[in-house]
């Protein structure tokens, strides 16, 4: 099978996007997880552009030893000079020349005729072959690029020395016929072309960049270039994850595929969208939140049954531990059912009936149902959990400069007290260890949230909290103004109520019964 190379310029093309600006350290943190990806070469920056460039890019040559390495420059003596000072210390060094060839370009940006650019650009490849064995050039604008004039250009390129010839589609005007076609064209009619890789780089104007790259395969590209997360000036560049998982999933009809480690995505994705700022958007192929949530009733169904009924991949391949079946408004009593299951909740059909309803009621007023919410909604429907602890006064003494201490009186269902103090990381933390010490109960903290209940500065704060000891896990609610008295509240709650389900085995998560 044909092995596509993967070119990424997340570190130049994709540091373009407005707003991203990542320093030296951070450029370096990218590379090597770029590294761990896989990727046959990255761009590190155009080290002309500025010496803060210069020495990131520089700074990735260093430490990068299993890609090759690539800096830019125009065809420029200086900025090759510049690329050269920056890839003086790299294991595989190449350097990326580009010009302008399109009409348009020629005229208002380069004001060149033919022949001169021509002449510019095999002087500027000359002049490179001096230093790097690997040249790759970009006649800038290809896809505007008239195909004969292209063509020429490409056998120059090959002539004066180059390795790779890149065809941009710079402003991603091109359809996936035509840029395609590009291809096919310089296949057929330019001599030598067996001698080079051709490489497509393309941009997402049009919302078209993974499809025009797996065009240019189609027709012959050797060389795919691109972005994680698809992030580049303007609307993007085409994202190496779609590619390299669209060659994954239909190797049958592309006959090639790229050699990255597919397990590595989903953390490289969440690297760079960290380090750069860019959110990346839930419904974003391959590596949005939803790209393997399923939320409609008839989806989950389906899912739950046979997962390629609407899964043509799996979570696992990037780097996911499992698909996510969300639970909201449009979800079926099947799925309802599995996460009770999951939530170790084993109801018979009149409870979970009676549950799925209560669980629409909710969903048509929130959001996200979470899975405390579900086990909310059952357990508040179970008998009243007895009071073995309630908290009667906590006193927390905290500073910036001291350990927070707090002390707690607990009162017994007998109507006794127990008090204990604690000191610990934090204030809850404090609390939660005093609590621990009072009630002699060794649980573990499996989750800790707080929301808001009302508005304003005198606000209800609730804090949910989730406990679990051996088999069981409990969830615990605390109500107050004061966050701290809340949290008390929550803990002290679940602990009684995992209490309660030691003592009634039938009111244990493996059996619940509903009142």
């Amino acid at each position: 099978m044909r092995k596509i190379y993967i070119f990424d310029t997340t570190l130049r093309d994709g540091e373009q996007s407005p707003g991203v600006n990542l320093n030296m350290q951070e450029k370096v943190e990218i590379a090597l997880q770029l590294e761990k990806l896989g990727v046959d070469r990255m761009e590190a920056g155009f080290p002309a552009a500025s010496p803060g460039d210069l020495a990131g890019v520089s700074a990735v040559a260093r430490a990068v030893k299993n890609a090759s390495v690539i800096a830019l420059s125009r065809s420029r003596e200086q900025d090759i000079e510049a690329a050269r000072e920056a890839l003086k210390d790299a294991q595989d060094p190449c350097l990326h020349l580009f010009l302008a060839t399109s009409p348009i370009h020629r005229q208002h940006k380069l004001r060149m005729e033919k022949h001169q650019v021509l002449e510019t650009a095999e002087a500027a490849i000359r002049y490179a072959k001096k230093y790097f064995s690997k040249i790759e050039f970009s006649p800038e604008d290809a896809g505007r690029t008239e195909l004969d004039f292209l063509c020429e250009v490409t056998e120059m390129a090959i002539r004066a020395g180059a390795t790779v010839v890149n065809i941009p589609d710079t402003v991603g005007y091109m359809t996936p016929y035509e840029y395609g076609n590009i291809f096919k064209t310089l296949k057929e009619n330019v001599p030598g072309i067996e001698k080079i890789q051709l490489s497509a780089h393309c941009h997402d104007d049009l919302g078209m960049a993974t499809a025009n790259a797996l065009a240019a395969i189609l027709n012959g590209a050797d060389q795919i270039e691109g972005t994680i997360n698809g992030i580049g000036e303007r609307a993007g560049n085409t994202s190496i994850e779609e590619v390299a998982m669209a060659l994954e999933t239909r190797q049958e009809f592309f006959q090639a595929k790229t050699t990255l480690t597919l397990s590595e995505i989903a953390r490289t994705s969440r690297l760079v969208s960290k380090l750069t700022g860019m959110v990346v958007p839930g419904n974003k192929a391959i590596v949005g939140a939803n790209a393997f949530a399923h939320e409609s009733g008839i989806h989950q169904d389906g899912m739950l049954k046979e997962k390629t009924t609407y899964e043509i991949m799996s979570p696992e391949t990037i780097g996911l531990k499992e698909s996510k079946l969300v639970l909201g408004k449009h979800s079926g009593r099947h799925a309802f059912r599995e996460k009770l299951v999951d939530l170790g909740y084993n109801l018979d059909d009149e409870h979970v009936n009676a549950a799925f309803a209560k669980f629409k009621d909710l969903a048509d007023k929130k959001k996200n149902v979470t899975d405390e919410d579900i086990v909310a909604l059952l357990e508040e429907k179970l008998i009243e959990t007895p009071e073995v602890f309630s908290l009667e006064t906590i006193q927390v003494s905290y500073g910036n400069q001291s350990t927070p201490t707090a002390t707690v009186r607990i009162k017994l269902l007998d109507g006794g007290y127990l008090e204990e103090a604690a000191v610990g990381n934090g204030s809850v933390d404090a609390i939660y260890k005093a609590i621990d010490k009072a009630t002699k109960e060794e649980v573990e903290l499996d989750d800790y949230s707080i929301q808001s209940v009302t508005h304003g500065k005198d606000a209800l704060g609730e804090v949910h909290v989730v406990l679990k000891q051996g088999d069981y896990a409990v969830l615990g609610r605390g109500v107050s103004t004061d966050i701290l008295e809340a949290s008390a509240r929550a803990y002290v709650d679940a602990i009684n109520r995992l209490i309660e389900k030691r003592k009634s085995p039938a009111r244990s998560r493996d059996n619940v019964t509903l009142i």
